[in-house]
């Protein structure tokens, strides 16, 4: 179960004190050696991006062949002083992430070791601005999205989770949590059958699909309507990339406070861990090698869709 991680990272960005060091503090105290804090500036101020790197038995850390699952979790902020008092929806990326890396310290402090690394990314900022959006206000960043990918998203992430609060729209009413079909250098695949059968079982409920638009998978910055930030890491690598959307019934704004629930954001987050024990034995694919390489084949890289266009700046 997750619930007690969730609370304790809950507790922990609470504060409207809390920063990138003191999230790092919770974690080296509790036995995480590699931990990596950097503060990035841009126009709307500043945030701490996080690093967390849970080692396995077998993993590139060790020298080992066992494949990384990134686990990066997308947020403008998680908070919006002094607009804003308390934790916004926005946050429940990093509250879900976060709780994702604490579960599998846990795991790892009883002795079940996956035998793959798990890196874990995001970021700290408990004062973040507010962007004007319909049909519900977005939560804005300190920094931009090629700043935000260029410190989250790494080349040794053989498979990426992004995970985001994807509340603020009307496409999808659903309480609980959605996944998005595989994204792949441009091309959206089918979802994944073996993380809709892990969904079923986390749940005990049919899985839920988030439906994505070919520009969702855009870079931001194209003029374009994006549903939200959760696929922007699919526009920073060749590897696949699956949104895990916390969702609701209604559009609830990203700077809502009070709007958390923890028995989602836990939900989602015991189906990234089960998804990080099977990536990491080998049992779970994100998508068809044979079908992706097909794909190529009749039609051609889409890596343009990456891309800010012919029309980009």
């Amino acid at each position: 179960m997750m619930l007690k991680q969730v609370l304790d990272v809950v507790e922990l960005l609470g504060s409207a004190t809390v920063d990138g060091s003191r999230v790092s503090g919770f974690f080296r105290d509790r036995g995480l050696k590699t931990v990596e804090v950097e503060t990035v500036r841009g126009d709307g101020g500043s945030t701490d991006f996080l690093r967390l790197t849970l080692v396995g038995s077998d993993g590139a850390s060790r020298g080992g062949n066992a494949p990384t699952l990134g686990v990066v979790g997308r947020l403008g902020g998680i908070g919006a002083r002094p607009e804003q008092v308390g934790l916004v929806s926005d946050g429940d990326g990093a509250i879900c992430a976060l709780s994702v890396a604490l579960k599998i310290l846990t795991m790892q402090r009883m002795g079940d070791i996956l035998p793959g690394d798990v890196v874990v990314t995001t970021h700290i900022c408990p004062d973040a601005p507010v962007l004007p959006h319909d049909p519900v206000p977005f939560m804005n960043s300190p920094v931009n999205m090629a700043q935000m990918n260029a410190m989250e998203v790494s080349g040794d992430m053989a498979a990426i989770l992004s995970v985001d609060t994807t509340k603020g729209n009307r496409v999808i009413n659903h309480m609980g949590f959605a996944v998005t079909p595989t994204v792949r250098a441009g091309y959206i695949l089918p979802p994944a059958r073996d993380l809709l059968e892990i969904m079923e079982i986390t749940t005990g409920r049919h899985p839920v699909v988030l439906a994505l638009s070919q520009q969702d998978i855009t870079p931001y910055g194209n003029g374009l309507d994006h549903i939200n930030s959760l696929m922007q890491p699919a526009t920073a690598t060749s590897s696949p990339v699956v949104g895990v959307a916390i969702t609701a019934e209604t559009a609830v704004p990203g700077c809502a406070t009070g709007a958390s629930r923890e028995v989602d954001i836990a939900a989602a987050g015991q189906f990234m861990v089960e998804v990080a024990t099977r990536f990491s034995r080998g049992q779970c694919e994100f998508f068809s090698q044979r079908d992706y390489d097909r794909l190529v084949e009749l039609y051609g890289p889409m890596d343009r869709f990456q891309t800010l266009g012919d029309g980009g700046a």
